[in-house]
């Protein structure tokens, strides 16, 4: 088990081990079953428990009360258990089941018998639903072999999220037990909070549902600082952040948290390869989002700092679709500009943007080079970006006034040196009609490289 389970998971049932060897009243003189007197030596206090009754349950049956005492008073805990499991064999339905089921749970768990300690704390939820420390066992352990890939994976997780689930409606009710202090009983119920948060988060991302994924992996590392260093959970919130891939238009990722916990899963990765491979990740994320590299290293370094991103942590976003084609008009006069960047300006930007370079280049005679699409005599569909040139469409439609000899009417896929006006065009998709076209025999240079590519979506 990962070292979580040992600070976490252990560390509550080191608690429980004082609590849960908890010891039965004596039969009461003259109740003596089966006319035998009552015997045995005075049995010691009952250890307090975390939900302990008012009154200390009876054993009736004197033979049933010394077989428990004889079980319960080993110290080797594989002496505890087979005196346990016998117990539980011949008293199926005593009233100390709970008590014993608790005791020989921690006894499993002692000794790294992590599938009785699964079966015994089963058990103990079906005799006592209530039981928080058998849930959180449960909880940790199925959620922990649903992520590692177990043959029963789906199941592992519908029961991890079952108990997540039965855990936080019970832990309000869970109480302090005697002899623990306030701060340490105050850890336990924030490591329990995030066993079965995590538990039910990892069940929300499985199913595509992100929204909770989100919240219940937040809340759990939120809840102690043993989760914000857990890989296993911090990991798939950023994940839950990022969204699917695909995007799906129906949920919208939440980017700047998809980096900040990407960073942090790089810099908790169990190994150097998984860290290296989260860290590639991340610094995608943020280049996605901000459109560059630049203050990468900051982020990261902030991530290492801090398990949360700290107050007022931000990321400036890359500049919109429509900020960097008014940033294109107020740097190139329009009849400067290359025919990529015409457009991505009538494309993208504002009214006033497309107003200013339609306005400047309509009905003028431009000469550029481009790639047939398809020809006719009176009509060539032509691709003038390099984006459109690389996709094979059309972006530009040039007419003639007069038909186009057969002999040069070019083929598809050829490269095209022209002279239109521009007439008209539709921004989505893009395409610009030029009037007046002229084929030209020498190549013409093309209205500046068209080095200007459609940007990625935002």
């Amino acid at each position: 088990m990962k070292k979580i389970l040992v600070t976490v998971v252990l560390g509550i049932a080191t608690t429980a081990a004082a609590q849960t060897a908890a010891q039965p009243a004596q039969p009461p003189q003259g109740q003596a079953a089966q006319g035998q007197p009552a015997t045995g030596t005075p049995a010691p206090a009952a250890a307090p428990q975390a939900s302990a009754p008012a009154q200390a349950p009876v054993i009736k049956d004197p033979a049933e009360y010394n077989a428990y005492m004889g079980a319960i008073q080993q110290k080797d805990p594989t002496a505890q258990i087979s005196g346990l499991e016998a117990y539980l064999t011949q008293y199926p339905n005593s009233v100390m089941k709970g008590a014993a089921l608790q005791t020989l749970m921690q006894d499993y768990q002692q000794t790294n018998n992590q599938q009785k300690t699964v079966d015994t704390a089963t058990k103990l939820v079906a005799a006592d639903p209530t039981n928080e420390r058998a849930i959180f066992l449960l909880a940790y352990i199925d959620r922990l072999k649903a992520q590692g890939g177990s043959p029963t994976a789906k199941q592992d997780l519908a029961d991890a999220k079952k108990y997540g689930q039965m855990g936080l409606d019970g832990l309000s009710k869970f109480t302090k037990p005697d002899g623990t202090s306030d701060a340490d009983f105050q850890k336990m119920k924030d490591q329990m909070t995030g066993v079965f948060n995590a538990a039910i988060g990892i069940s929300a991302i499985t199913d595509k549902d992100y929204d909770n994924a989100r919240k219940d992996l937040r809340a759990a590392v939120e809840s102690s600082p043993d989760f914000q260093k857990d890989f296993s959970v911090v990991y798939p919130l950023a994940l839950a952040y990022a969204g699917p891939t695909p995007p799906d238009p129906k949920i919208s990722p939440d980017p700047i948290n998809a980096i900040w916990f990407a960073s942090r899963a790089s810099v908790v990765a169990p190994t150097p390869q998984y860290q290296q491979q989260i860290e590639k990740y991340a610094k995608g994320l943020y280049i996605k989002y901000h459109g560059g590299d630049e203050g990468w290293t900051d982020v990261l370094a902030q991530a290492k700092a801090n398990p949360l991103p700290p107050p007022g942590f931000a990321i400036k976003p890359a500049p919109s679709p429509a900020e960097q084609a008014h940033a294109m008009v107020v740097a190139t006069p329009p009849d400067k500009m290359d025919f990529a960047t015409w457009e991505f300006v009538l494309t993208n930007g504002s009214k006033d943007d497309q107003d200013t370079v339609w306005n400047a280049i309509k009905g003028k005679a431009v000469q550029m080079q481009g790639k047939v699409i398809q020809a006719t005599a009176t009509e060539f569909d032509i691709a003038g970006s390099s984006d459109d040139i690389d996709a094979n469409k059309a972006d530009i439609t040039l007419t003639f006034e007069d038909k186009v000899p057969l002999k040069l009417i070019p083929k598809a896929g050829a490269s095209l040196d022209f002279q239109g006006e521009p007439a008209s065009y539709t921004p989505s998709p893009f395409m610009m009609t030029m009037e007046k076209g002229k084929l030209l025999k020498a190549a013409a240079p093309p209205a500046k490289a068209p080095v200007h590519h459609k940007p990625a979506a935002q």
